[in-house]
């Protein structure tokens, strides 16, 4: 079902909300040391904040598409954002890590709803000749979330403390909660997702294929991107590390922007990352930086091409294994 007119605003405020998710999500990365040292855990420990939402989300995000019935999607993206704010707000006020924990298994619910629902949006938001588009202008938040959003993370946590970036975050969501509702037309199910639509989609090859080789380049990314910074370390010097990462999120931008013209480039992208991975802990200081911008526009490719090509409630699936697949145990990521 296309939408007529075409309501960009409704794209720009799901595009709004992943950013929000993304960056809450992966934030705990840059506020690790400040949150074990508040709890007296040790880093491995904390680093369960990391882990705990991605294995979450892999089984939300069947359940709540299940579970929503013929409940309209716009309210249903909208509750999504307002129970992310609350999972923020009882992070940053948690007394002790268990409830931390507590706050982001929430945000692996989220993770996985939100996805499933509002990864293929677009059709409906914008119609089919602009979907790509829309896709895409989606899709970049997960990179805009790693740019932008964990840097002015952790900068506010280092200013006014962890808990206060947290805090920040969740009134963000709260704010996108009410716009996305208010922007976005309802959104009626065109039929209830039952657990037997997926299970007769993942006896499709095609779609089987698809997944397979999605899970596999995602968990070859998680897998070795969890390290490169201290592979970074032995190659270039320590106060251009961070320019080097800001230079792999901004490529990563450039190729979610890229993809949405050119969809049909995830066999190039899973390339090129394949070669990334062999390159860089043999290359010199432009050397590591060419391929960290290679690796970063290859991969900033994969989640369009990934959810347009599997399509419809399919694409559920694609977002379970882009969010829940690759990720590391904490004593391994955070050593």
């Amino acid at each position: 079902m296309n939408a007529s007119p075409p309501r960009w605003p409704a794209v720009f405020a799901v595009t709004v909300g992943i950013f929000a998710i993304v960056t809450i999500e992966i934030l705990p990365i840059g506020l690790l040391t400040p949150i074990a040292a508040g709890f007296g855990v040790s880093a491995g420990t904390a680093g369960w904040t990391m882990t705990v939402p991605g294995f979450v989300a892999a089984v939300a995000a069947p359940v709540v598409t299940v579970a929503a019935g013929r409940v309209d999607r716009r309210l249903l993206l909208g509750g999504l954002l307002g129970l992310l704010a609350a999972a923020a707000f009882l992070t940053a006020a948690a007394p002790a890590f268990g409830v931390l924990l507590a706050g982001r298994f929430l945000v692996g619910v989220v993770i996985g709803g939100f996805w499933s629902l509002g990864a293929g949006l677009a059709p409906r938001l914008v119609g089919t000749a602009a979907a790509a588009r829309a896709t895409s202008v989606i899709f970049a938040a997960v990179p805009l979330g790693s740019v932008l959003g964990v840097p002015l993370g952790t900068l506010a946590g280092q200013l006014a403390g962890w808990r206060t970036a947290f805090c920040l975050l969740g009134v963000l969501s709260l704010a996108t909660a009410v716009a996305l509702v208010l922007l976005t037309p309802p959104l009626p199910p065109s039929e209830a997702t039952r657990l037997s639509v997926l299970s007769g989609l993942l006896r499709r090859r095609g779609v089987r294929s698809g997944l397979l080789v999605t899970f596999l380049v995602v968990l070859a990314h998680f897998g070795t991107y969890t390290y490169v910074t201290p592979l970074l370390r032995d190659v270039v010097r320590p106060e251009v590390l961070s320019g080097y990462l800001l230079a792999y999120g901004v490529a990563g931008i450039a190729g979610t922007v890229l993809t949405g013209r050119h969809g049909k480039g995830f066999a190039l992208a899973a390339a090129v990352i394949a070669l990334a991975v062999f390159a860089l802990p043999h290359t010199g200081p432009i050397g590591a930086l060419v391929t960290l911008v290679a690796w970063g526009t290859a991969y900033g490719a994969v989640p369009v091409p990934a959810v347009m090509t599997c399509g419809g409630v399919a694409a559920l699936l694609a977002a379970v294994v882009i969010h829940g697949a690759g990720r590391p145990a904490p004593d391994r990521a955070f050593r």
